[in-house]
């Protein structure tokens, strides 16, 4: 099966300049191809790496930008060799549309360190030399490789922010074995990555404390996501009172802060996690090397993980905190985003906004 392209017949909303102002945009997809699936977006969630690619923040945009890759959808369809997927299933696609398939990290499912790099699912250059597009529009074309199964009974709604938000706390904390019921878990920040860690602390069995700068954010920690402790880290005698009590900790905070008051609080051979970007890392030598401690990097994860994790929400019955909008409402989410005043991810409901 094969779609006619060259038609500019994607609905999208995209910037055209720095000043990152999104605005409706038309283009065309490429032909869907043997291994191709073409997936109607019924969702896409909104992430900051929308921001920094619609704002140039690192000075690579590729402009007419096409944000989000948090991409949920209904299979419209699929190429001649695509055996995974038939048209009708509910399908997501993630932070990255391709890869060399053929390094050892391809070869073993995880994809997102391929040696010679995944293309993202926008912004980057694909295999054809085209700029990829991503889910802030009507539907997109992609190797089934990178198109991961929706349970029937999970919404679609919820599912988007996992593909980003979920998986790239999901990922660590499944590596450096943070799902040891009984165990206790620090998880520093209480937005879209943040609330998901305590979602799968809590499933997991661990012992979950939040640490936040917004004492307002303490009641719906405790009661509505269920930590088991909410912890104001600027508060130095609260922070003292947790030295070496913590097993993990997983760090989501990319505005710039210190280390060295976290790090005096993992138990001996205690694993701390940085999924967050701040502008830099600095903490002390001691910090690290007395009491045998680990400090790791992640982003989101390959095919294989990201599966299972998406399985293991519908499983568990975990879903993300959303806040649905319509695409006309995009630019006034992203300065939300910019303020962090969501619970806890903005999610564009496209099938029915993007006309």
């Amino acid at each position: 099966m094969s779609s006619l392209a060259g038609k500019d017949d994607c609905l999208a909303w995209a910037a055209r300049d720095p000043s990152g102002v999104l605005s409706p945009y038309n283009f065309s997809r490429r032909a869907v191809g043997s291994d191709d699936v073409s997936l109607k977006i019924t969702h896409c969630g909104i992430c900051y790496a929308d921001l920094i690619w619609t704002r140039n923040f690192h000075g690579d945009s590729k402009y007419p930008v096409v944000p989000g890759h948090e991409i949920a959808g209904i299979v419209k369809e699929v190429g001649s060799n695509v055996h995974r997927f038939k048209v009708g299933d509910h399908v997501g696609v993630g932070t990255y549309v391709n890869s060399c398939r053929s390094c050892e990290y391809c070869n073993d499912g995880q994809e997102v360190h391929c040696v010679k790099g995944s293309v993202y699912t926008f912004n980057a250059v694909d295999a054809d030399g085209s700029i990829t597009k991503g889910g802030y529009s009507s539907y997109i074309v992609a190797h089934e490789r990178y198109c991961f199964m929706i349970p029937e009974n999970y919404p679609l709604a919820s599912a988007a922010p996992l593909l980003c938000a979920g998986i790239t706390v999901y990922t660590p904390m499944v590596h450096h074995k943070m799902n040891q019921p009984g165990k206790s878990l620090g998880v520093i920040g209480l937005g879209g990555l943040g609330h998901m860690a305590v979602k799968f602390g809590k499933a997991f069995g661990l012992n979950v404390t939040i640490f936040s700068t917004s004492v307002s954010k303490k009641e719906e920690a405790l009661s509505l996501l269920g930590a088991n402790r909410f912890v104001v880290s600027s508060d130095q005698e609260q922070m003292k009172a947790l030295a070496k009590s913590f097993d993990f900790i997983i760090d989501t905070a990319s505005g710039d802060h210190p280390f060295d008051p976290y790090m005096s609080l993992l138990k001996t051979a205690g694993v701390l996690v940085l999924v967050g970007f701040p502008n830099e890392v600095k903490f002390s030598p001691g910090s690290l090397n007395i009491g045998n401690k680990t400090i790791s990097g992640s982003v989101t994860g390959g095919t294989k993980v990201t599966q299972e994790m998406i399985d293991f929400c519908a499983a568990h019955k975990i879903y993300p905190n959303i806040e649905v909008i319509p695409i006309q409402y995009a630019n006034e989410a992203l300065e939300r985003l910019i303020k962090k005043d969501v619970k806890y991810r903005f999610v564009i409901d496209i099938e029915n906004s993007l006309k």
